[in-house]
């Protein structure tokens, strides 16, 4: 089995239909419209997906639930031959859920730890603002994680709608991560364009672009990320299903490996986009002829670029070169 990393997943969007069904039961919450009729989540655009997730977000109101789905996630992953995993964390969502900071990072953090201890898979959590929320909220998430340090999490980030207002809107909060010593990645190049990728790299500190696969539009951008070593968190699975390519074949990740731009593969909101970390190293290796060697440094990539301290990744490494 191919040794594999994930650093680009939302916590809330792993959530398996049976674990949000198990929670809505148990705070009789109605799922209504949630699911087909085959038991996958249920949206047909952008818009219908973010108000799907945040239905299914909205049934982990305690900690313990906030352990379970974090739990049973890292599982999930270690069994697919996962090494390291990085999740997306939204206070804003555990926030919406009656959850507070301290406990929905202590819950990740428990579930985390119980998944390493099962099955040795190492696990760090990015805080992200919600950008759709406006760049108070995003600001407000970064002074969470910088004034509660956690030694789980390590990294800030912003998700959320593309569309909405300009990068450099949010450069506040991403000083303020920066300065509490936290790696920084944003979500860009997606549903907006190249400019977006261009736009994170002129006004914020960022090491790695979530998504950024719309820089292939603008052939100096792609030269620009090559030379700056800038890691591309690529989610293919997730670009098709939400109609960004056509197809996985027209998916522009073995053009950008070409060029020299950094690339990972990760799978987003897995059960949204009906893949898994799996499946996305497999079904892009079979479609763009990449080969285990090719799988592995995607790998590489991952772990050399997590946020995690070097010891770890040194470990992380020589787990990566074992027969």
């Amino acid at each position: 089995m191919i040794p594999k990393a994930e650093i680009h997943v939302h916590i809330e969007g792993t959530a398996h239909p049976d674990l949000v069904r198990k929670y809505a039961r148990k705070h009789a919450i109605s799922l209504d419209g949630l699911f087909d009729e085959s038991g996958s989540y249920a949206w047909h655009d952008f818009t219908s997906f973010i108000a799907a997730y945040d239905r299914a977000a909205s049934v982990f109101r305690t900690e313990e639930a906030i352990c379970d789905l974090a739990r049973d996630y890292a599982r999930r992953c270690a069994a697919e031959g996962t090494l390291y995993l990085e999740v997306f964390a939204s206070p804003d969502h555990a926030a919406e859920a009656g959850l507070s900071y301290t406990a929905y990072v202590d819950g990740l953090d428990a579930g985390f730890e119980m998944a390493e201890s099962e099955t040795g898979i190492l696990t760090r959590i990015i805080i992200v603002g919600v950008r759709h929320l406006g760049a108070a909220a995003v600001a407000e998430a970064a002074r969470l994680a910088a004034a509660d340090p956690h030694p789980r999490v390590t990294g800030f980030g912003m998700a959320g709608d593309e569309r909405f207002g300009h990068l450099k809107d949010f450069a506040g909060a991403f000083a303020i991560a920066q300065e509490a010593g936290l790696g920084l990645t944003v979500h860009a190049g997606e549903l907006a364009g190249a400019n977006s990728v261009r736009a994170a790299l002129d006004h914020l500190p960022v090491a790695r672009i979530g998504h950024g696969v719309r820089a292939i539009e603008d052939p100096d951008l792609v030269r620009r990320l090559a030379d700056e070593r800038i890691v591309l968190e690529i989610c293919p699975g997730s670009n098709v299903a939400l109609g960004v390519f056509a197809d996985l074949a027209m998916h522009p990740i073995r053009h950008l490996m070409e060029a020299g731009v950094p690339v990972t593969l990760n799978s987003d909101d897995p059960p949204f986009f009906r893949t898994s970390i799996g499946a996305e190293y497999g079904e892009t290796a079979k479609t763009h002829g990449l080969t285990n060697d090719d799988l592995v440094e995607i790998t590489r990539t991952s772990i050399k670029s997590g946020f995690l301290d070097e010891a770890s990744k040194t470990g992380l490494l020589a787990r990566l070169t074992q027969p």
